[in-house]
This record gives structure tokens, sequence and C-alpha cells, in this order.
């Protein structure tokens, strides 16, 4: 609204959601991987949601700067490859690969 000043809590609120993977979509595939009667706690969920954030993050940040070498404005799931590849995350791309050839079927 105008004419409303934002408290450093509502911009850093703010960053946190612009950041972070929503938390119930973090939940539900924690929950998916789990015994159904098992229970998650809320620090649990924030500390995955923080750090699968930060592993998009870090692959994107390859792909990204591939991209930039080639002169290139679009990241293609080749590039996400690539960067799983070059950081060392091999059994991640292998499983990418083939859920990218399906896609492209």
């Amino acid at each position: 609204p105008e004419g409303h000043t934002f408290t450093e809590q509502e911009v850093g609120d703010y960053k946190e959601q612009d950041r972070y993977l929503p938390i119930a979509n973090v939940a539900r595939l924690m929950k998916n991987a789990v015994p159904a009667n098992a229970k998650i706690a809320k620090d649990a969920k924030e500390s995955v949601q923080e750090c699968v954030s930060e592993f998009i993050s870090f692959i994107t940040s390859e792909a990204a700067e591939k991209c930039l070498l080639e002169k290139r404005k679009t990241i293609g799931g080749d590039d996400i490859i690539y960067a799983m590849t070059s950081l060392g995350f091999e059994s991640y791309a292998a499983v990418l690969k083939l859920h990218l050839a399906k896609l492209r079927q």
C-alpha cells in the first residue's frame, strides 16, 4: 500500500519467502518418504526447506554461469545436468537425464 513503511521483520519475511520453496511442498515430499505413522518436526521441515532451496540456487548458479559464457539467456535441462555433473552430483544428473529424455518424448 502507498505510504506504508515496511518493518525489518516484514522485509526479512519477504526475502525468506522469496528465497525458499514453499514449506507445504517440502513437507509433502518429506512425508512421502517416511512411513505413514511417522511425524516430522517443524524444525526438520524448515532445515530441509533451506537446504533444498540452497541446493537449487547452487545448481542454477553453475548452469547460469555456463550460459553466460556461451552468451545464452535461457538455462535448459542440459545446462542443469552439466552443472550437477561438474559440481559432483553425477548420481542426481543420471536420474535427471532419464526424466529429461521422457519429457522430450
